[in-house]
């Protein structure tokens, strides 16, 4: 299995129009009846190529429909279908400096839903990603990431008319982060309900998002419409709201937005800092304070606690399962890889949400793939192996 790592980047000028010859042999393309392309992912046995506008910023937004499928056989049985964003991280080289004093940064694919798509996938899970890029090389790498990590791409869609997006990530010296977002717009906020791939929703086992996909239309209607399509086939809902507020208009949208889907999920992963936010200051530790936020049909939640562990919520029991104490480089993707811990083990057998000892046991797996994520920079290039987080296990028991 492919491990990306990431590379030093120091910064003059980016051109637009370059694009690897690698990447320029895995696609083909046929006319839509609109304006927009549809770019069919390749057989095996040929070696078509794409087609290039002459300008990847056009002067109006133009939709595409893309297919990048992955070579791997997906399981069905155990399918976990990720859904949102995807986008490029840079992470400064030195912890503990504003942006603007970083000598230079390392770039690596993140965007919560893809990073828990890889992280299942790096388990040896069955995962897929759906979403949007943009067609240029940022867009075309990312695809290829997924390609590498067995992740199936084939929900994943492009846009000639908006960039794929950017997160300047700096982490502070207790390797905690601060945000600053380029997307005015980026493509993954153009999503459209017509761009979904409903068939690929309806075989998933679980169906995992966010709450950043609900920020704008036309990506928020095709985040409702996915869902409701997941909710409709019998799948199980997983969200985890990776609440970030200088990406919504006000931090009361952020809480409404977050709080609207809130009722449909089966599954919610919240962290101490949403629990305060979502409970306008009240006690995240009170477990009186976080029953507020179990609607009557949700299977599970879980609220994270960082290096301290986990707790978690069901209507039958609670408990708290401590965490895996580590050196943090780069805090970026614990949580999810918090998440692909605990859907991978759902995901083969759903039962444990009915059984505790076998819940906690799942649990501190994900604890361990957590930990073992923030020893290293960049989120999908830190996410560990199976048998790393055993190994993670092992210790802590010796």
């Amino acid at each position: 299995m492919a491990l990306v790592q990431p590379s030093a980047l120091c910064f003059g000028s980016i051109s637009s129009n370059f694009r690897p010859s690698s990447w320029s042999n895995r696609f083909s393309t046929s006319a839509g009846s609109r304006s927009s392309t549809a770019v069919k992912a390749s057989g095996l046995t040929s070696t078509p190529s794409i087609h290039r506008p002459s300008q990847f910023s056009s002067p109006r937004p133009v939709k595409v429909l893309a297919s990048v499928q992955g070579s791997h056989e997906t399981d069905e049985s155990s399918l976990v279908v990720c859904f949102g964003e995807m986008l490029i991280d840079f992470v400064p080289t030195i912890n503990g400096l504003a942006l603007a004093e970083a000598p230079a940064f390392k770039k690596a694919p993140g965007g919560a839903p893809a990073n828990v798509a890889v992280g299942i996938a790096r388990l040896g899970g069955s995962s897929a990603f759906i979403g949007k890029v943009g067609e240029d090389e940022f867009g075309y790498m990312l695809a290829d990431i997924l390609k590498e990590n067995n992740v199936n791409n084939e929900g994943m869609r492009f846009d000639p008319g908006a960039r794929t997006a950017l997160a300047f990530v700096t982490l502070k010296k207790d390797g905690e982060r601060e945000f600053m977002f380029y997307r005015n717009p980026s493509a993954d906020m153009l999503l459209e309900e017509s761009e979904l791939d409903l068939d690929l929703i309806r075989k998933a086992k679980i169906f995992h998002y966010g709450s950043i996909s609900l920020i704008t239309e036309p990506c928020k209607s095709a985040h409702i419409a996915a869902t409701k399509a997941a909710k409709d086939a019998g799948v199980l809902l997983s969200y985890d709201p990776n609440l970030r507020l200088p990406l919504w208009p006000s931090a009361e949208s952020a809480r409404e937005g977050i709080l609207s889907i809130w009722d449909t999920a089966d599954i919610i992963k919240i962290s101490e800092e949403e629990i305060v936010f979502l409970t306008n200051g009240e006690d995240p530790y009170d477990d009186n304070v976080v029953r507020k936020l179990y609607h009557p049909n949700l299977k599970l939640l879980l609220v994270t606690e960082g290096p301290n562990g986990c707790r978690y919520y069901t209507k039958e029991f609670s408990g708290r399962v401590k965490g895996i104490k580590v050196d943090p480089v780069d805090t970026t993707g614990a949580g999810d890889a918090f998440v692909a811990g605990v859907l991978s083990k759902l995901a083969a057998d759903v039962s444990l949400l009915k059984d505790e000892h076998r819940l906690r046991d799942a649990l501190s797996f994900a604890n361990a793939c957590g930990a073992i994520t923030v020893t290293e920079r960049g989120a999908i290039p830190a996410l560990p192996t199976t048998e790393a987080v055993m190994n993670a296990l092992v210790k802590t028991v010796a």
